[in-house]
């Protein structure tokens, strides 16, 4: 699995990314060496993390030992080409972040911030996990549902149509039908 012809193992890419916020407990959650050997054992080889305005610094690696392949940074002025390049995404709870990786077609993880207050965040996840189109996990959490995940399972998501919505609205206040 993963392997071209001449056995050299493609790369399947993790991508972790947790926003402009801080979530600590994430990026350490990804940071075990027992996250890391599950994550190899399913055939990923690289795992690149944005840690925002997190103060917890993951361990890098070169994977010249036969691990992951482990980078990070702090922001980007756009992580779409990181979420394009991933065979994975795993991801905090905020809808952009969310909805751009089921618009991708990308299987995704979303952990939830617990610290957060009006954590509303937490039952948009939780409704998308449990329509199929993700995983939703907390850090404590996130080792297992990895362990225990399988990426068939998964149903794309379909963007719903707002054009009758706008209509209606429209016609409520009284502008004509186009």
């Amino acid at each position: 699995m993963g392997d071209s012809d001449d056995g050299i193992k493609s790369e399947r890419t993790v991508f972790v990314t947790v926003g402009t916020t801080c979530f600590d407990a994430l990026v350490k959650a990804v940071d075990t060496q027992e996250f890391k050997k599950e994550l190899s054992a399913r055939g990923y080889t690289h795992l690149l993390i944005q840690m925002g305005r997190g103060s917890y610094c993951p361990k890098k690696s070169t994977g010249e030992d036969g691990s992951l392949v482990v980078d990070y940074f702090t922001f980007s002025s756009s992580i779409a080409d990181n979420l394009r390049s991933a065979s994975l995404v795993i991801s905090h709870a905020g809808s952009g972040s969310i909805f751009e990786t089921l618009r991708l077609r990308k299987p995704l993880i979303v952990v939830v911030n617990e610290d957060l207050m009006d954590n509303h965040q937490s039952e948009l996840a939780e409704e998308l996990a449990e329509r199929k189109h993700l995983f939703c996990a907390h850090p404590q959490t996130l080792f297992q549902t990895v362990a225990s995940m399988n990426l068939e399972s998964l149903l794309p998501y379909h963007p719903g149509d707002a054009a009758p919505v706008a209509k209606l609205i429209n016609r409520f206040l009284g502008f004509p039908d186009d």
